[in-house]
C-alpha cells in the first residue's frame, strides 16, 4: 500500500491573501495527502526549515505578491543546502508564462496560475510522487523478503547462542553455592530477639 503524500503549503513574503493556499491545501487533504499549512508572512528560511522538520515530499508556494522570481529560487536554493534539494517545489500565484519558464530551468516544478483548478494540482503531485518513487514498494518488499530470510537462516544459531548461557549460569551456581538463606534468617532472629530483651527490660 503507497504510503500518503507529504505537502507543505507556505506562504512566503508579505503577502496577506492565504484564500486560495487554503483552497488548495483543504483540496490536497481531500485528496488523500498529508498537509500541512504554514500560515502567513513566512520566510524562506522558516518554510524549508518546516518542510526538512515535517518531512515533507512536496513544499508548495502560493504567491501574489510578484515577488516570485525571488522567493522560488531562494527557497530552492535553501532547500539544496539543506539537504531535501530532491523534494517538489511547485506552487502558484500570479506567475507570467516566461518566468515560469525560467523558474523551470532552475528546478522549479510546474507553477498554476489563476483559474488552475485544484483537480489539476492534485493530479500533477500524484504524477510527480509516482515517477520519484518508481519501484519503491517493490524494493521495500525485496528487502522484506531478504530480512526474513537472513532471519530464518540465524534462527537456530540464535538457539544454540541463548542456550549457553543457561548451561554456564547452571555450572557457576554448582561450584558456588548461593548463601543459605538460613543464615539471613537466623540474623534476623538475632535482631528480633535483641529488641524483645530490651523490650523486657523496659517492661521490667
Amino acid at each position: 500500500m503507497q504510503r500518503k503524500i507529504r505537502v507543505l503549503v507556505g506562504k512566503p513574503g508579505l503577502d496577506g491573501h492565504d484564500r486560495g493556499a487554503k483552497v488548495v491545501a483543504a483540496a490536497l487533504r481531500d485528496a488523500g495527502m498529508e498537509v500541512i499549512y504554514t500560515g502567513l508572512h513566512q520566510t524562506p528560511a522558516q518554510i524549508v526549515e518546516a518542510a526538512a522538520q515535517e518531512d515533507v515530499d512536496v513544499v508548495a508556494l502560493s504567491i501574489l505578491s510578484g515577488a516570485h522570481m525571488t522567493l522560488f529560487p531562494e527557497v530552492m536554493k535553501l532547500m539544496r543546502e539543506r539537504g531535501i534539494g530532491d523534494r517538489l517545489l511547485t506552487g502558484g500565484g500570479i506567475i507570467p508564462p516566461e518566468d515560469m519558464g525560467t523558474l523551470a530551468g532552475l528546478g522549479v516544478g510546474r507553477l498554476f496560475g489563476p483559474g488552475a483548478s485544484t483537480q489539476e494540482i492534485a493530479e500533477y503531485i500524484r504524477s510527480w510522487f509516482g515517477e520519484a518513487h518508481r519501484g519503491e514498494g517493490a524494493a521495500r518488499a525485496q528487502a522484506a523478503r531478504a530480512v526474513a530470510k537472513a532471519g530464518a537462516r540465524r534462527g537456530p544459531a540464535k538457539q544454540k547462542a541463548a542456550a549457553k548461557p543457561v548451561r554456564k549460569a547452571g555450572a557457576r551456581a554448582a561450584r558456588k553455592p548461593a548463601p543459605a538463606p538460613a543464615r539471613r534468617s537466623a540474623g534476623r532472629t538475632k535482631r528480633v530477639s535483641k529488641s524483645a530483651g530490651r523490650a523486657g527490660r523496659k517492661r521490667g
